[in-house]
């Protein structure tokens, strides 16, 4: 009987503290820095969605896709077109490598090199190419989740 009472009092005990202990690992982690590099080998490159080339891919960096605020890179092959599509976010993009042009309806043709900043607003259609040899690999971050829908 005394076995029974210790095994309901650690399990009660486990029950209280279990998702205080889960959550303080949580905030741990989502409060610890760490860095990635564009080239590094254990990034999880996946396919992009079906309407962009084949070749292309993406990979997260921090966050969940499908909630606001992710991170990702997305890699275009040299001389390789996205067609015309939107996002329901706004991104905000650094080009790592490669020369990289968006054509926003509407409006001049961004022009972007390694460096190079560039903001893009919710709901405005779009294309992107690659025009360098090399992939073109852009960080975007995400203000909403991350989508690509595509327009005519």
């Amino acid at each position: 009987m005394r076995h029974i009472q210790i095994a309901a009092a650690s399990l009660i005990l486990l029950i209280i503290f279990l998702p205080a202990a889960l959550n303080a690992q949580s905030t741990e982690a989502a409060t610890k820095a760490f860095i990635w590099n564009a080239d590094d080998p254990s990034l999880e490159w996946g396919p992009c969605p079906e309407f962009l080339p084949d070749d292309c891919r993406v990979a997260v960096l921090q966050g969940n896709p499908e909630e606001p605020n992710a991170d990702m890179l997305f890699k275009l092959q040299g001389h390789t077109f996205a067609p015309n599509h939107i996002h329901t976010s706004a991104e905000r993009m650094v080009l790592i490598s490669g020369e990289f042009h968006i054509d926003y309806d509407g409006q001049d043709t961004v022009v972007m090199n390694a460096g190079t900043y560039a903001y893009g607003p919710a709901g405005v259609p779009h294309t992107a190419s690659c025009v360098s040899d090399e992939p073109c690999i852009l960080f975007i971050a995400f203000e909403g989740p991350v989508d690509a829908i595509p327009v005519d």
